[in-house]
């Protein structure tokens, strides 16, 4: 009878635990979110008003982002209502009278494994699957509205610098850019700043185009004068010209960015058969984000334990600071391993060994173990002599 008592609180504690969990999940998953994506939001207005770009047209950008930042959001808040569910049962003593039980952190954090398993496989299907697609399309609407360069959307009669300051670019009337990534230029007005002299070129009309083998980004200039030096100068230079190519953004770069996000668009079937150091960094740090779940979870059990004397937030602030280690560390390995100064095989599996290890040491120390191993070591390295 005692038995059944005892197995109907545990039942009773671990659902009032998850219940707490989950409240404190959504909350803090709200709250995060509104953050991250309300400035996403001002971002993608202001781009769109000061680019003349129809704000529908951004609107599928913005719900991108979301998916594509959802798992590290999740993740952040989950391992904070864990931290702040269990401190708050140790701060109304709940946890307390638990411990007088018999059952202490392995009991608490068998509790709440629904939930972590739960978050477990939602996080793994999102990086694994949904994020990868997310940023596919994000970048094939970026194609169609926003384009790569500086030159993405030149607004018709207003002067607008780019390469800071460096051009100065104005044109009369502008056209929307077509499926070949092309945008029909009149009347325009060049001034381009070097360390020898200015050059300012007026044209009637002009292209923005993409070179398709070098990839970078030129304005061809049509029935136009190309005006090298200040007025007034002896060594001015006029050229009239019917043709003229003005690269705006370099094919290195351009081929730089494409490859980044390639790696990033890619599935996860797709980052196996590649086996490059990008592709091997990609897969692992989509995996990780899962793993991460699993050990962050402990490690909000062990954080949540507090007592009443201890100030408030203390713990939670330790979480943050946890975190944002723990994922820059993953972030580190993961740039390092595609720079080739880390081995795939160690990679970001290291990061997340360190921190276990860490953990563990933190637990036998809390339980007051670590002292007990010390001591048994001191006594075998010098044992006590007996007396003859």
């Amino acid at each position: 009878m005692l038995s059944k008592n005892f197995n109907l609180s545990n039942t009773i504690i671990s659902r009032y635990l998850q219940k707490n969990i989950i409240v404190f999940l959504v909350s803090i998953f709200f709250i995060i979110s509104f953050i991250v994506f309300g400035n996403q939001f001002v971002s993608i207005v202001q781009k769109s008003v000061e680019h003349g770009i129809p704000f529908k047209e951004l609107m599928p950008i913005i719900g991108f982002n979301m998916l594509r930042d959802l798992p590290i959001i999740f993740s952040l808040s989950l391992f904070l209502a864990i931290i702040i569910s269990i401190s708050q049962m140790y701060k109304n003593s709940e946890a307390i009278v638990i411990n007088s039980f018999g059952i202490g952190d392995k009991g608490l954090i068998y509790y709440i494994q629904p939930i972590v398993i739960l978050s477990f496989v939602l996080v793994f299907v999102l990086t694994i699957y949904v994020v990868p697609w997310a940023k596919q399309q994000k970048s094939n609407a970026e194609d169609e509205t926003v384009n790569a360069s500086e030159f993405s959307f030149i607004t018709e009669g207003k002067f607008e610098s780019f390469k800071n300051g460096e051009i100065v670019f104005y044109a009369s009337e502008s056209s929307s850019i077509n499926k070949a990534g092309q945008q029909n230029l009149e009347e325009i007005f060049i001034y381009v700043s070097n360390k020898v002299s200015p050059v300012i070129v007026l044209a009637s009309t002009g292209i923005k185009y993409t070179d398709s083998t070098s990839q970078s980004i030129y304005l061809r200039l049509k029935d136009g004068v190309r005006y090298e030096g200040l007025p007034g100068e002896i060594n001015k230079n006029i050229l009239d010209f019917d043709l003229y190519d003005l690269e705006i953004v370099s094919g290195e770069v351009q081929k730089t960015l494409s490859n980044f996000s390639a790696i990033e668009e890619k599935t996860s079937i797709d980052l196996l058969t590649d086996g490059g150091l990008p592709a091997n960094a990609e897969l692992q740090w989509r995996i990780s984000q899962s793993l991460s779940i699993l050990i962050l979870s402990f490690i909000g059990v062990l954080l949540g334990k507090t007592s009443p004397r201890t100030g408030k937030g203390i713990n939670l602030l330790a979480g943050i600071v946890v975190f944002m280690i723990y994922n820059n560390g993953l972030l580190v390995a993961k740039n390092s391993i595609e720079r080739g100064d880390l081995t795939p095989f160690i990679g970001l599996w290291s990061i997340h060994i360190i921190v276990i290890l860490l953990v563990l040491i933190f637990y036998q120390f809390r339980q007051g173990k670590v002292l007990y191993f010390i001591d048994k070591i001191t006594t075998l390295i010098k044992p006590e002599k007996s007396n003859v």
